[in-house]
Parts: structure tokens; sequence; C-alpha cells
């Protein structure tokens, strides 16, 4: 029995010139919220118009839920000015081919939500990893009620037939002709997907893409709010081990409280082992030690490790959140003046901002590897907050799944 079903009503993005495209990166991309109303100014019908209302250029500084309305009105028009076509009962094939010619490969499909496990005693097939913070899932609840529709998939990765699904997706694409729609993104990767209707190429391929345990690669607060909402069924886009990888995931903090020296001497004082940097500071080649940089200096920090802990707890990004974050700063998670960073912005980007003075310290951290992110998954550990930027990532607003026609 498979887990994952075609999708009962699909919209399928029409493509189109640049400034009339649906597609769009995720709403959770990006550093700073200004570039997504500029992104929308830009390009009224992207996705990211319907995902983050508040973020339109006459909306800024209104509250998330009133201008729920507006997203709304915004995915209708866009239906029915053909931004948009439908396809009932499809499973969706995707192909995204990077400038240096490299292919990942993807399977859009409705996933059951009932198989969402967090812990090893909890049963289920998909496996969710990292902590989240819930006000965004709050937001992506209240959005999937009001508009019936879900823009953004849950990325999941298939840890036991990944070889086999990688050929057999690549083969279904050679053999379908030219892609319904092909849209390109700021990376320079062309992302096209193919509708595949009923038929056995579609039945094997579900059968593989479901055919052992799914980690939730990206998309936890996606999944967890659509166990939320009570939907049955969720987007996901089911991809290969061989068509990811893991980019840095890197901290800025807006404001520290503490002049950069008495931060060293909280560190120190902890147990790290703090090393002056000479030149300018980059994401470290490896795990164990992260770099800090601030106006008046940079810093190797190799923070304390615990023998007796699990190797989760150890991990340079739980080490950041606990010592450097929490012990040193004062700050919660989710303290407004962390900013989390993808590996889309390099660290050029980071020194930048604190060399603007637009935050106070960077701090960044080596990524995790894709063979230790599965095997902390199917050990079911659970990843610290934002630890994982897997590229290349499935686009929001090429594949829209009507939840209100799922059975």
């Amino acid at each position: 029995m498979t887990i994952a079903h075609p999708i009962a009503r699909a919209w399928l993005t029409a493509g189109g010139r640049a400034g009339q495209t649906t597609a769009a990166q995720n709403y959770d991309e990006f550093a700073d919220d200004a570039e997504i109303t500029s992104i929308i100014a830009a390009n009224p019908f992207s996705a990211l118009a319907v995902e983050m209302p508040h973020r339109a250029p006459e909306s800024v500084g209104r509250p998330f839920g009133d201008c729920l309305p507006d997203a709304v009105a915004r995915l209708t028009a866009a239906k029915e000015q053909g931004h948009y076509v439908e396809n009932d009962d499809v499973t969706v094939l995707y192909r995204i081919t990077s400038p240096d010619g490299a292919r990942g490969y993807g399977l859009w499909a409705m996933v059951d939500t009932a198989e969402i496990s967090t812990s090893a005693d909890e049963p289920g097939l998909v496996i969710r990893n990292e902590d989240v913070f819930i006000e965004k899932v709050r937001e992506r609840v209240a959005l999937a009620q009001a508009i019936g529709h879900l823009l953004s998939p849950v990325l999941l990765l298939q840890t036991a037939h990944g070889d086999e699904l990688h050929a057999a997706l690549a083969a279904a694409i050679a053999d379908a002709g030219e892609p319904a729609a092909s849209d390109t993104d700021p990376a320079g990767r062309v992302h096209e997907i193919w509708p595949l209707g009923a038929g056995a190429v579609r039945d094997r391929l579900l059968a593989l893409a479901t055919g052992g345990e799914l980690v939730v690669a990206d998309g936890n607060h996606r999944s967890l709010a659509a166990q939320t909402a009570g939907l049955p069924r969720f987007l996901a886009v089911v991809t290969t081990p061989g068509s990811v990888a893991i980019q840095p995931y890197n901290r800025l903090v807006t404001e520290l409280g503490v002049s950069p020296d008495q931060l060293v001497a909280r560190l120190t004082a902890a147990g790290a082992t703090v090393t002056p940097l000479a030149g300018t500071p980059d994401v470290p080649a490896r795990g164990g030690t992260v770099h800090l940089y601030t106006r008046v200096g940079s810093w190797a920090v190799t923070l304390p490790t615990d023998g007796a802990a699990n190797v989760v707890d150890n991990l340079d990004h739980a080490l950041v959140e606990r010592y450097l974050l929490g012990d040193a700063l004062g700050l919660d998670p989710g303290d407004k003046r962390i900013t989390y960073v993808g590996g889309d912005y390099p660290a050029e980007w980071l020194r930048g901002e604190v060399d603007a003075g637009r935050a106070e310290l960077a701090v960044l951290i080596a990524p995790v590897t894709v063979d230790d992110f599965v095997a902390v998954n199917l050990a079911r550990l659970k990843m610290p907050r934002k630890s994982t930027w897997f590229t290349p990532k499935a686009r929001a607003g090429l594949v829209v799944a009507d939840i209100t026609a799922e059975g």
C-alpha cells in the first residue's frame, strides 16, 4: 500500500515571461522580508503574493490575518486569468537542472498526513526531524484554511530506494516529451514539470517513492501545519539523495547586548576554545568549529561537547543554540534578534550585514552532511532548528493542490 497519491485537482503554472509567472522561492527562504515585498511588486502573480499577503507592497505593516482575504483574491484572479492550468488526477514529474548541468529529480504527489512521525514510539513512514517555530505553523494553518489550496510542497527524501527512484524518474522524463512548464530560479537552475496521469509508470513511481521511510528535508512547518489543520494529505515532492545537497545554515544577531570582548569571555568561561582569526572569516570547511564575525574582530570557536550526549546534542547548530545564543547572549531560539540565514546567502553577504551595521554578529557554521542527516533521522533523533538548508529547493507555485478536492 502506498502512502503517496495523485493530486485530485492540481493547478500547474502556465509559465510565462519574467514578471508574469507564478513560481517563486518558498516564503521561508528569505533573510530579509523586504526581498519578498520587492519580488511581489515586480511579479504580482508570484505565489509569494498569496503565501505572504502581508508582505505585498500595499499591505506592509498590516497583520497577517487581516491580509488573508487578499490572498484568496490573488489566487482566484491568477486562476481566472490563465496563470494556472487545471489538471485532475495527476502526479507531476519534476526535474531541476543546475547551471553546471547537474540534474535532480522529484515526484509531486499528495502524502498521507497520518504517516508523519516525530519520535521513535510514534508510528509512521514520514519522519519530521526538526523543532519548529509555532507562530509560523499557525500562519500556514490560517492560510490553508482561507485559500483551500497548498502552494509550497514539503520536500521528502526517499531513504530506501533513492537510486532506483532517481533512475526511474529520469527515464520517465526522457519519455515524457516537452515539459508543461519551465521556470528559472535566481541561481540559474531550470525547473521543469510534466503532469503524469494514471498508468503503470505512475503506479511504479508512487510505489518507489514511498517504498521506505521518507525524511522531511524541507517544510517542517508545512508538515506540522497539515497535521494541525487536520488535512488528510499534504502536498509533497519526493526526491532522492542524489538530487540534493546540504548547504550552510548560518545565523545573524542584530543586537548582542554585550561587547564582543564580553562575549568571548563568556564563551571561554563556559569551556569554549576561542582563537582570533586572521583575515576574512568564511564558513568552516568541516564541523567542530564555528566562526564569529563582528566589526571589531573575528574568532574561531570550538564549543564544549558532552561525551555522554547523543550525536545531535553535539552538532554545531545545537551547541551554538545552547552555549552561544542561550547561555552567553540570553536569547531564546525564536528571538527576533536572531535571523536564520540559509545557504543561498554566502558568507560575504552575512559579513556585509555586519559591516553595514544591520547586525552585530555573524555566526558561520559548517553544513551537515546528507549521510549524517539521514543517519540521525533513521535513528529517530531530532535535528536542531534551522540546521539543514537543502538545495535545490522545490519552487512554490509550480504545482498547486486544491485541498477541497481531496478525499
